[in-house]
């Protein structure tokens, strides 16, 4: 393409326009060189993926899904084939293949598992680490609630109930019901604790008729909606525990002592015999 009017000079990455002055004839050898240095530096590099990345460079996605990610030239061309790509995932090198290094680089993620949420993948040219582009997998889930668990205490002892709420994006809300209605904490003795990562809810002297019956646990997400998990709770009547270690003590000792007292005594016992 035959260049009349202006000339351009590469610097920081980008094509700079001089206007053209008298003396243009005398640097046509010089231009025709900036001009093909221009036109074979790569100016950059970009990613593309699936599902797409947004404005913010972040990818939206799923458990279970796929995210495929391509590494590529950003200067209009291919890049060319013997520039050798690096990815990195959150800092570490990723382990390539020799075919997937020069050019166009491909990295596939799946299934996509909770710690891939936040996670940063970089690309950037193996002799220049500062031509680089970034994207990071925004992971959404519900959290893990779902069917029943039988629970037994017995009358009197602490009663411990606990539900998964871990959820990107957080639950905004989290409740407890006992058959049916909600939980009065007052009148049950209950406490309910929140960490972001677990509900729990606790009875400090479980009464059977005051704590038995079927808890339910819902958390509420702002993408999927109401989640919930069943305890079957049955009070048992309070059993006497007898302590093992000190039986089992008292019962060696006596052995030992009737043994002892045996052995004290044999000369006596071997003359009755007699």
């Amino acid at each position: 393409m035959q260049r009349n009017y202006r000339q351009e000079i590469r610097r920081n990455n980008y094509c700079q326009v001089y206007p053209r002055t008298g003396k243009m004839k005398l640097i046509r050898p010089l231009l025709f060189h900036l001009l093909l240095y221009c036109a074979t530096q790569t100016l950059g590099v970009k990613i593309q993926s699936v599902p797409g990345v947004n404005s913010e460079g972040v990818i939206q996605t799923e458990l279970e899904k796929t995210v495929s990610l391509v590494c590529q030239s950003d200067g209009g061309h291919e890049t060319q084939a013997d520039e050798e790509l690096v990815w990195m995932r959150n800092g570490k090198v990723v382990s390539l293949t020799e075919e997937n290094k020069k050019g166009r680089s491909s990295v596939c993620v799946t299934p996509i598992i909770n710690e891939d949420n936040g996670a940063t993948f970089t690309c950037h040219l193996s002799k220049n680490d500062t031509v680089t582009a970034s994207v990071t997998l925004n992971v959404t889930y519900p959290p893990q609630l779902s069917g029943s668990e039988e629970v037994a205490v017995e009358e009197g002892a602490v009663l411990v109930l606990q539900c998964d709420i871990w959820a990107n994006p957080p639950v905004f809300s989290v409740s407890w019901t006992l058959n049916g209605s909600t939980v009065d904490l007052l009148a049950g003795g209950f406490s309910v604790t929140n960490d972001g990562f677990k509900s729990r809810i606790t009875a400090n002297k479980v009464e059977k008729s005051m704590h038995e019956g079927i808890y339910q646990c819902t958390a509420k997400s702002p993408i999927y909606g109401g989640r919930s998990k069943q305890f079957i709770v049955a009070v048992t009547e309070k059993t006497l525990k007898i302590p093992l270690m000190p039986m089992i003590a008292g019962l060696v000792v006596v052995c030992l002592t009737a043994v002892l007292a045996i052995a004290s005594r044999w000369n006596k016992i071997t003359k009755c015999c007699k």
